[in-house]
């Protein structure tokens, strides 16, 4: 068991650094970036104003009722949300619905792709399936993800401050404040939101790629790719959040 999953994540590494040498090559054709970019950035919009709008009205309502229980101060809740949003819950939370959303399709469209032969058909006309199939998926999901976190940074502190005002009467002037946040957060949060964009569609590719069995095998690979590209997610983020504590980030 061991050696197969060391064997599987050197297969992933190994698509990943070939899709990332195509990028950088230049090999990749332009329109289906385009393309890939409105699947991954502007149909993934709702979902994630939904999941943060209501993210932010939970966390900022259990901490004003817990802050004003304990300390009587409501002051802090704006500056201390803003910060945990922008380090942690903002690029995970919209990573996890890249990697559910965004990891779903791209192994159902390349495992669609392999029951139906168009991968060897690509092949046969010499060109290379992973310049072709993986890294306009790859860049568009990276561009897409960054391209997320400001949004959903601003979509949580809009809820947040609206619950603020409305349950325990902090005004959004002082809600929205920035003390707390340091370059360092946003740094993070950056590094997070890359990371992610880079191994969603990695894993994702991959599951489809590996498709075997039909329709059945589709299903299958998309499942996978959610789950793995998920677990990936919080992992990538514990051993990111990790890292920069350490360096003190």
């Amino acid at each position: 068991m061991i050696a197969r999953a060391l064997r599987r994540i050197g297969e992933v590494a190994l698509l990943g650094g070939r899709a990332l040498g195509s990028a950088r090559r230049r090999r990749w054709p332009k329109g289906e970036v385009v393309r890939q970019l409105d699947a991954v950035g502007a149909r993934s919009v709702l979902l994630v104003t939904v999941t943060l709008a209501f993210v932010g009205m939970v966390l900022v309502f259990h901490a004003g009722v817990e802050a004003r229980r304990i300390l009587g101060d409501l002051s802090v809740i704006g500056p201390a949300f803003i910060q945990l949003l922008v380090r942690e819950f903002a690029p995970a939370i919209a990573g996890l619905m890249v990697a559910a959303r965004v990891g779903a399709g791209i192994a159902a469209e390349v495992g669609s792709m392999v029951v139906t032969d168009q991968v060897d058909a690509l092949r046969m006309n010499g060109a290379n399936p992973v310049s072709w199939i993986v890294t306009p998926r790859v860049l568009a999901t990276l561009v897409g993800n960054v391209a997320l976190l400001p949004y959903a940074v601003a979509v949580a502190i809009a809820s947040g401050a609206l619950t603020a005002e409305r349950f325990f009467g902090v005004p959004p002037a002082a809600f929205i404040d920035f003390g707390m946040t340091h370059m360092g957060d946003a740094v993070t949060a950056i590094v997070k939101a890359t990371a992610f964009g880079l191994f969603i569609p990695v894993i994702a590719a991959w599951a489809g790629l590996s498709t075997r069995g039909g329709s059945v095998g589709v299903g299958r690979a998309t499942t996978r790719a959610v789950v793995l590209g998920s677990l990936g997610v919080i992992l990538l983020d514990a051993l990111i959040g990790g890292i920069a504590y350490v360096l003190g980030a």
